[in-house]
């Protein structure tokens, strides 16, 4: 099996991402079993001002310099299970060390397996507003819908001041269910969730549409490059075409 890198940038959806790489194994492999994986993690206060201020080649820099980290630690490959950080990674610069998951690609990959037609995407304001996923679904021929203005901004603030630290509440659990239900009026035909906590919050039965949940989708996608059952990846950062 090949050594996998985890490549954090937000805590609690990197430990998701972590435990569900390794329940693949225990569920696939047997009891206690699980490819080799090592977790980076530069604390995500060194990058908050440079995405205030939209600097995402900063940004960048400094999640190579995790992928190096990895690299230096025997992986062969990594997964960051931050949707919002592939806004950075998108950046052009060098390659980075290791070749790379894109987060999108998998769950676009995923939805159009599925037949999903046309998908709502909930992440952070940065994620719902950028060019990440309509990209990566359009590309698919897949359509995609966001929330309004005013859902946006109460969705970036949920995950910022309480999924990114551990809390999760009822109410918040409500919010984003109205939302769901808001984007199935619109015609949508499943969800994506597209900031890595998100999965924490939202259960599937609180969902009124399908799910499509980034985080352990990405779980499974390394697993499965790790014991040969797809492909290494070969993007090392920069643009994606399509």
């Amino acid at each position: 099996m090949l050594h996998a890198g985890i490549l954090a940038h937000s805590v609690e959806g990197a430990a998701l991402c972590f435990r569900a790489l390794c329940q693949e194994g225990f569920s696939r492999l047997g009891p206690h079993q699980h490819p080799d994986v090592t977790v980076d993690c530069i604390a995500m206060a060194r990058s908050m001002p440079a995405w205030d201020s939209g600097d995402y080649s900063a940004i960048r820099a400094i999640l190579a310099e995790s992928v190096r980290r990895l690299e230096r630690a025997g992986a062969v490959f990594f997964a960051c299970p931050d949707n919002t950080a592939h806004l950075a990674l998108e950046q052009p610069g060098e390659p980075l060390a290791l070749p790379g998951l894109h987060i999108a690609e998998v769950v676009a990959d995923e939805a159009r397996q599925r037949g999903y037609r046309r998908i709502g995407v909930l992440g952070t304001k940065y994620t719902m507003d950028g060019p990440v996923y309509r990209r990566a679904l359009a590309s698919r021929g897949l359509g995609s819908e966001v929330p309004g203005p005013a859902e946006r901004e109460l969705v970036n603030r949920v995950i910022f001041d309480e999924l990114v630290n551990g809390v999760f509440t009822s109410e918040s659990r409500e919010a984003f269910g109205a939302i769901i239900g808001g984007l199935a009026a619109r015609g949508c035909d499943a969800v994506a969730l597209v900031c890595t906590e998100i999965p924490l919050l939202i259960p599937p039965e609180a969902s009124s549409l399908p799910a499509l949940d980034s985080t352990r989708l990405l779980a499974r996608a390394a697993f499965e490059v790790a014991t040969g059952s797809r492909p290494i990846p070969r993007w090392r950062g920069g643009p994606v075409a399509g």
